[in-house]
């Protein structure tokens, strides 16, 4: 039988009639299955050229290649950006604060576009506002700044990795108060995500440099042996079905439909028309839906957002909606989703998502590290090494180990936010503080505020910013005694 529209089922007729507000598909020749990255798989939107002058301006540090060996090659250098604003600065003389954001996997003028948190706190504050780009990201290239070399081969790209980037930001830090001779500015770091996660490392390796940290939706925990491969999916999952138990079920039916119609003449060819695939492959549609769904979960903001493309205040609700009900207006969402390989997901930052149960929206499957590791082995050359980001910055037993040794850091996470399973979400101390919020989305609190805002996120950035004064009024304290 020929496959028509009129004579699927109503399963991938409602699949179909969400997908088609996603225009734009395009797949890397590998996908990483079941790796996933706290922030985008997806490109951001364009960067704003109007925006430098307006919020920043743009500067470069002459950056070591690498800060742990003493070979001639470590010594090579890169330009490695950052960006700049001192419009509400207090000064050198007077200590003003530094507020530095912890650059994320990508170019640093998208986070500094959308991490208003940072300026608005500023005026309060006096604060000089930094924002880095984290090395291999944006125009932080070595080699010559040249993509091509540094991304070659296994060996240049060994140059990629967090602690490379941490080191990265405390020389930057060190050479920049120096500069400006404002040895004596308490600096306060901030991250969303996985900056969130190099922010709260940075107050844990670098305390001499920082003296507290903000890390919102940084997923510390999300590793092997710690937290669930299934922590990740079953929140989406609850996402969509906390809003409708029937969109719930359409998609959870839609797998079958998807594959059913695969396998029938014309039905891979339907598929790809329909969705505007590049090519023929069911693997490439299940992983592009897995992540739309993941990705509206993840931003299923309270205000309308631009962070990964533009979106309506509440998309899960949105999006249910448009299954529910296929009068809604067809116009409700576009993501312009082009999938792109991380080489940190390949070799240190190996985080299992991929787990899904029989209730699961989404097909039900095993994480598997070795399907993972082939994957990388085969498109990066590269080993993964699982255990290393818990052997080098902690994770196990995180609550008996940071109450020892650990101060200063905030943890906020939403727990609408898929990564929240591997969030930390209760008080570690009277200075480690979860805060976490039930309606809450990925690192909503750095986004710039809106009048729309509701009472519960203007709650949580109040909290925030007395905290961080009382972090800086204790350094001021201490720095009196010394004189």
């Amino acid at each position: 039988m020929k496959i028509t529209k009129s004579s699927m089922s109503p399963f991938l007729c409602f699949s179909f009639f969400f997908v088609l507000q996603f225009p734009l598909i395009s797949f890397s020749k590998t996908t990483l299955a079941g790796a996933r990255f706290p922030s985008s798989l997806i490109t951001p939107e364009k960067v704003s050229a109007s925006a430098q002058n307006k919020l920043y301006r743009t500067k470069y540090f002459t950056q070591i290649l690498d800060h742990f060996n003493f070979y001639p090659k470590s010594y090579q250098t890169f330009q490695q950006r950052y960006l700049i604003s001192d419009t509400f600065w207090g000064g050198a003389k007077n200590n003003a604060p530094i507020f530095v954001y912890t650059g994320n996997e990508g170019n640093i003028e998208w986070f500094a576009q959308n991490v208003g948190f940072l300026y608005e706190t500023a005026p309060h504050f006096k604060a000089l506002v930094v924002f880095i780009e984290h090395r291999f990201y944006g125009k932080s290239i070595p080699y010559g700044g040249k993509k091509s070399v540094a991304y070659s081969n296994a060996t240049t790209l060994g140059h990629l990795s967090s602690t490379q980037a941490l080191a990265d930001y405390a020389s930057l830090i060190t050479d920049l108060k120096k500069n400006l001779s404002a040895t004596d500015s308490p600096v306060v770091v901030f991250g969303g995500s996985y900056g969130g996660m190099l922010a709260a490392w940075f107050r844990l390796k670098y305390p001499h440099v920082t003296i507290g940290a903000l890390a919102s939706s940084a997923p510390l925990l999300n590793f092997e042996n710690i937290t669930s491969p299934y922590s990740f999916r079953n929140i989406v999952t609850q996402d969509f079905k906390s809003v409708s138990e029937n969109c719930y079920k359409v998609i959870k039916g839609s797998w079958d439909q998807i594959e059913n119609t695969a396998n029938q003449p014309g039905g891979l060819e339907l598929l790809r028309k329909s969705f505007k695939l590049c090519k023929n492959s069911v693997e490439y549609l299940e992983d592009w839906l897995s992540t739309a769904y993941a990705y509206t979960a993840m931003t299923d903001y309270p205000t309308p957002s631009n962070f990964l493309s533009p979106l309506p205040a509440f998309p899960v609700k949105k999006m249910c909606e448009a299954i529910d009900d296929p009068a809604t207006d067809r116009a409700i969402m576009q993501f312009d989703l082009k999938f792109f390989d991380l080489v940190q997901a390949c070799t240190e930052m190996i985080m299992p998502t991929s787990g899904s149960n029989k209730d699961s929206i989404f097909p039900a499957s095993d994480w598997d590290y070795k399907d993972q590791a082939s994957v990388c082995k085969s498109r990066f050359g590269i080993e993964p090494r699982p255990l290393w980001v818990t052997t080098e910055f902690g994770g196990h037993d995180i609550e008996r180990v940071l109450k020892r040794y650990g101060s200063n850091i905030i943890f906020f996470n939403g727990l609408r936010d898929p990564w929240s399973g591997g969030g930390v979400l209760k008080n570690i101390s009277n200075s480690i503080v979860a805060i976490v919020a039930k309606e809450g989305a990925h690192h909503v609190d750095l986004m710039f505020k809106s009048s729309e805002d509701p009472e519960w996120l203007k709650d949580v950035r109040k909290q925030e910013i007395k905290i961080i004064a009382k972090w800086i009024s204790q350094y001021y304290h201490d720095l009196a005694q010394l004189f």
